[in-house]
């Protein structure tokens, strides 16, 4: 265990300049806390505590044991709830099933069950990290992720147990748990439960008492989430407890997760929890005392029926699960206000005006992977009703200002011009476009084994986003265009170099060049542009079919269209110009020879 100086010492380095003298910091030892000349304690916790949001647990249970923590339709389809004592019990009973086997590093390949849920808190609890990873992917990057993170333990549900072969073949003697997700938590998961709660029963009872519910070094890692691979293969975030915990407390200020009297939040799992520790909301639902409606799988009639008979309150959704929920036979007019988290890309004025039909109120927010997913949000303002409908939807649709837990966001400019690494403001005019910068208490630590990385992701000093926006006069930001190789397809990130580099691997194929189009259903597609081998052929058909059996082609990544092209557009250095692409996509063809 780190000694409180240490912990102090390492939270100071990171507050203050080294060269200056801290004033109010909690002393080192017992002696006397001294502060303007009065002495104030004598204890080395005087005030302070590390931020840790494994606490938001047994907290939870202490105050509303018997409150419904968990609500959740299982793989064998039955129904199973915990109350917050029960939740507070299984999350201990696992991470003292880790600490028997001294487990540090905790891969998680699950869906939204309460199995995940146990195990995020069990994780730190147990002095360890959570390693979250998206099933959608190709067993290859599943194996790389789990490799890459030098997981020593993973506990799969049985679903996706079979992603894990390539991991297995690679990491034989890791230890693989697999949850059956049954309603009576039997099979191997259980017997782990059951194993844990008799290690503290050998060793005196001492349930979360004898677990890390507040961090020795509130700055340790305690979660590490990959990116969708946007620059090749994905890369480690690194998230603290102190950002989680900052993150989480955001999330409940900003979202509306504290009613006031007797109602509490009744929170629907429509977000992945391995997308960014599922924006946090673990955490937050949990500190605000709500109920998590898990569930397995996106099914929009079984969604509808959670909003009516359960008087769901709120869920996170990217656009495109919106539009097809707003879509849905079984959409209706909800008699409760739902307060619906938008992101993961830019929504439209006309699918917020739906939605609020619907009685389901959009809060739009926006960040990415390396802030904990949501920073900025778009403020409603009572200005706002005053205004033409599609103006005053427009502006709600907006990504809007910092979130209270970190700084304000900024907009700086980009270009050749600008002497590297400095952060200058574009003008606040809604027109200049920049490059949104993140500063604060909620942008993670950096990237996993990749100082590279790590530093041209923090260059200046801010963290870089790689979106481009506008800055208008009463702050609101308001993105105007992605990162030029990135595709976002129904909330995945997906890198046009990566799967470039995947479809030259084509035996007929001598060149790809990817663009995004337009997908009324995912917002927008990967579409190639290929060049072929001398006396080779390809049809349309062989060449998806290939794709998709492509171990580095998720199919999420699959292009919508493909097209065969003489030559692509490159500049003089033989880079493909994708503004070109873009151009040829629209139909525009009088772009090849600029």
């Amino acid at each position: 265990m780190a000694s409180a100086k240490s912990r102090l010492s390492k939270l100071a380095a990171h507050l203050v300049d080294p060269s200056s003298t801290p004033t109010h910091v909690p002393p080192a030892s017992n002696d006397p806390l001294v502060i303007d000349g009065h002495t104030r304690g004598t204890s080395s916790w005087f005030n302070y505590h590390s931020q840790t949001p494994t606490f938001f647990l047994p907290r939870a249970a202490t105050i509303e044991p018997d409150a419904v923590a968990i609500y959740h339709k299982s793989a064998d389809d039955k129904l199973l709830t915990k109350s917050y004592s029960q939740f507070a019990q299984k999350a201990s009973d696992f991470a003292y099933y880790l600490k028997k086997h001294r487990y540090r590093r905790i891969g998680i390949l699950c869906p939204n069950t309460p199995a995940f849920l146990y195990a995020t808190f069990a994780a730190n609890a147990a002095d360890g990290v959570v390693i979250p990873v998206n099933y959608r992917l190709k067993p290859d990057d599943i194996s790389y992720i789990f490799q890459h993170s030098d997981a020593d333990f993973i506990l799969v549900d049985a679903e996706f147990a079979p992603l894990l072969d390539n991991y297995r073949a690679a990491k034989p003697h890791v230890p693989i748990l697999i949850d059956d997700d049954a309603a009576d938590e039997s099979g191997a998961f259980g017997s782990a439960l059951a194993e844990g709660a008799a290690y503290d029963l050998q060793h005196g009872s001492q349930g979360w008492e004898g677990l890390t519910s507040l961090a020795d070094d509130e700055l340790a890692v305690n979660a590490l989430t990959y990116t969708s691979g946007t620059t090749g293969r994905p890369k480690g975030v690194e998230y603290t407890h102190r950002g989680c915990y900052m993150s989480a407390l955001g999330n409940i200020i900003e979202s509306g997760l504290v009613f006031p009297g007797i109602k509490r939040a009744k929170y629907l799992w429509t977000v992945p929890m391995f997308h960014a520790m599922g924006w946090t909301f673990p955490w937050a639902v949990t500190a605000a005392r709500g109920t998590h409606y898990c569930l397995r799988k996106i099914v929009y009639a079984y969604i509808w029926k959670l909003l009516r008979e359960e008087e769901i309150t709120h869920f996170c959704a990217a656009p495109t699960v919106n539009t097809l929920l707003c879509a849905d036979p079984n959409a209706q007019t909800l008699k409760q206000e739902v307060r619906v988290i938008v992101g993961a890309s830019p929504p439209t004025a006309h699918l917020f005006q739906s939605m609020t039909q619907l009685n389901l109120h959009p809060v739009h927010v926006y960040g990415s992977t390396e802030t904990y997913a949501p920073i900025t949000r778009g403020y409603d303002m009572p200005a706002y009703h005053e205004l033409p409908a599609k103006e005053m939807y427009g502006r709600l649709a907006r990504q809007g200002h910092g979130f209270i837990t970190s700084l304000p966001v900024r907009v700086v400019r980009t270009g050749d011009d600008v002497v590297e690494g400095a952060l200058v403001d574009v003008e606040k005019d809604g027109k200049e476009i920049g490059e949104v910068v993140f500063l604060g208490n909620i942008c993670a630590r950096g990237y996993y084994k990749d100082e590279t990385a790590t530093r041209k992701l923090f260059a200046g000093g801010g963290l870089h986003s790689g979106d481009l926006a506008v800055w208008h006069p009463d702050g609101a930001i308001q993105i105007m265009d992605r990162a030029k190789d990135i595709i976002i397809s129904g909330g995945e990130n997906i890198s046009s170099v990566a799967l470039e580099a995947a479809i030259v691997t084509h035996p007929d194929i001598l060149e790809c060049g990817i663009c995004a189009v337009p997908d009324e259903q995912w917002g927008e597609r990967p579409k190639a542009f290929l060049t072929i081998k001398l006396g080779r052929t390809i049809t349309y058909g062989d060449f998806i079919e290939w794709c998709k059996e492509h171990p580095a082609i998720s199919r999420f990544m699959v292009p919508k269209e493909c097209e065969v092209v003489k030559e692509l557009p490159k500049t003089s250095t033989g880079k493909i110009r994708k503004n070109v692409l873009r151009e040829w996509a629209k139909g525009n063809r009088n772009q090849e020879s600029e």
